[in-house]
This record gives C-alpha cells, structure tokens and sequence, in this order.
C-alpha cells in the first residue's frame, strides 16, 4: 500500500539523512519512477521533505528529522520482533516485512530489535506428558532484557532438590518448551540450563557478557535438548569393546544411543551403549555378538545368555 510506503520512506529518511529515488527503489522493492512520486507526495502533503539538485543530491526533512517518526518505544520494537526470528511461528511474509521494516528503524532501536529477533527459540515439543499452558514466568522479562542487552545477570536459583544458590550467569537467550520457559547461559562451570519459573530472583548488572567465542543459540539448544532426550530415554548405560567392522551394524541398532570412546590396544573400538532397560538392550544387541562384546554391567550379559540358551533350546 502506498501508505505503508510513505511511512517508510520517512523512517529511511529519518535514519540515513538524505536518500536517492534509486536508494529507496532499491530498499522498497517498486520502480524509481514510483518513488519520485513518493518523495514528491510526501512534499505536496506539507511533511518537511525536500531535494537537493546535482550530483551528490537526493533527498533530506528539513532540520534532519531525528524525531522517532514510527512512533514506537525501544521496548515496544524489541517485542515486535521477537516474532521475526528464525523461531518464530509468524507467516515467511510477516517475516519478511519486519526484516525490512528493522533496517528503516533508528539506529539505536536497530541492534536491540535485531537482538530480539535471535534471543528466543520457540520449540514446540513437550517432555514428557502434555500439560496445560502455563502464565510467562516471574522474571522472564527481566531475562530477556539481559539477554538483548548482553548484559550479566545476578541469578538465584531453586534447584530440582529445592536447595537455593545464587551465582553470576552470562545469558545467551531464552526457549519457550512447549508451556516451559528455559534461560540459557554461561557460568564459571560451563553452559547451563534454568527453569525460568525455578528462578527465584534475577538482577541484570551493567557488566558486558562474556562467551567462549561465537556461539549459536539454535545449535546450543539443539545439543541440550538432544542431550536431555537421551539422559531421559536411557537409564542404562553398556561398556563393551566392538569390532571396527561392526561399528556401522551397531550405530544403525542403537542410533544416537551409540558413543564411541577410541581404539583399545588389539585395534577393538570402545564403545557406550544408552538404553531404557538391560533386557531390552540385549534383546537388541543380542544379534551383533559376532562383533560386540560386553563387558559390563554383568546383567545383561546374563540376560544375553539367557537369550542364547532359549534360542539353542528352540532352534538348536
């Protein structure tokens, strides 16, 4: 709509001070024939626009413009986009528009919208049972603040045992987990992962973050959640020795349960085994024993025995 156009084309003026028909064809995506007329209407509609003749002209407002002319607060801009994210649930073209409305916006409004754009990763899926949908937690706010603001946080904290312990935390964004909420952070020990709604008080200091190089928030939580599936689908764990010819045959039984762990002395591959129960897992391993050997825990080398007695029993 030529509206929506106007309106963007002030905002360009606004940030960049003077633009050309061919800039602001270029940015609006429309022909240089269009944006004259534009520039001219905004003009002959008494808004302070005007051009400036030669080589090096354009256009400029009158006094520099440097009024918010969108009318939107910082933290009016940051909310709308954290929906322009690569999370985010928005429409591609809602996307889009708000990729293109962030470059028209203030200097000192661009970083902090384009920070809340790459501060949260919505993910769908739940742990677990499904549960209701929860009300945003207590201090969700103050987080997300410190994290678009790359700022450390003075975090105290509740764990799962209900013990309390406050620490210094250097945010990388927040996940929305089906109806829980989760911070991502650095601390002295290494990355961590907070319940939001665990948190029991959270103070953003003044103090820039700092992280161990450049770190991604979609592949860091992609390797918590991995990891948190795995720890919460295997509550057994088997040590054993694989033949290298039989690593493929192993990893295509086991999947992501696999962990290999280096070459033994006789050129055998160690190996770690994740699974949900020992007689399942040498049910599952039972037809690799040309390859794999077991070496602990001794219950599932018993259930594997057993597993060969019945099949002699019935097959022999």
């Amino acid at each position: 709509m030529r509206s929506d156009r106007l309106v963007a084309i002030l905002l360009m003026l606004q940030r960049r001070e003077q633009v050309t028909a061919a800039e602001v064809a270029a940015e609006l995506e429309v022909s240089e024939r269009t944006a004259r007329r534009d520039l001219d209407a905004l003009a002959q509609s008494g808004v302070p626009v005007y051009s400036i003749q030669g080589r090096a002209g354009g256009w400029r407002l009158l006094g520099g413009g440097r009024t918010d002319l969108s009318g939107l607060t910082a933290s009016e801009t940051r909310a709308l986009f954290l929906v322009a994210g690569p999370a985010s649930t928005a429409t591609p073209a809602v996307r889009s528009a708000l990729r293109k409305l962030v470059r028209a916006l203030p200097e000192s409004f661009r970083d902090e919208a384009e920070a809340a754009a790459s501060s949260l990763i919505l993910d769908p899926q739940q742990w677990g049972a499904r549960r209701a949908a929860q009300p945003p937690p207590r201090f969700l706010d103050e987080l997300q603040d410190a994290v678009i603001r790359r700022v450390r946080v003075r975090l105290g904290y509740v764990d799962g045992e209900g013990a309390e312990s406050e620490r210094i935390v250097h945010p990388l964004g927040i996940v929305a987990k089906g109806p829980s909420w989760y911070l991502v952070a650095y601390t002295e020990g290494g990355r961590r992962t907070f319940r939001i709604d665990r948190v029991s008080s959270a103070a953003p200091t003044d103090e820039p973050v700092v992280l161990p190089g450049a770190v991604d928030l979609s592949e860091s939580w992609r390797e918590i959640a991995d990891d948190i599936d795995r720890r919460r689908t295997s509550r057994v764990q088997i040590h054993g020795t694989c033949a290298p010819d039989g690593i493929d045959k192993l990893r295509l039984a086991v999947g992501d349960n696999l962990e290999t762990m280096g070459v033994t002395a006789d050129g055998r591959i160690s190996v770690v085994i994740h699974g949900p129960s020992e007689y399942g897992l040498a049910g599952l391993l039972s037809g690799l024993v040309e390859w794999l050997d077991i070496t602990e825990p001794a219950g599932v080398r018993d259930h594997l025995a057993a597993i060969g007695r019945a099949l002699t029993e019935r097959y022999g």
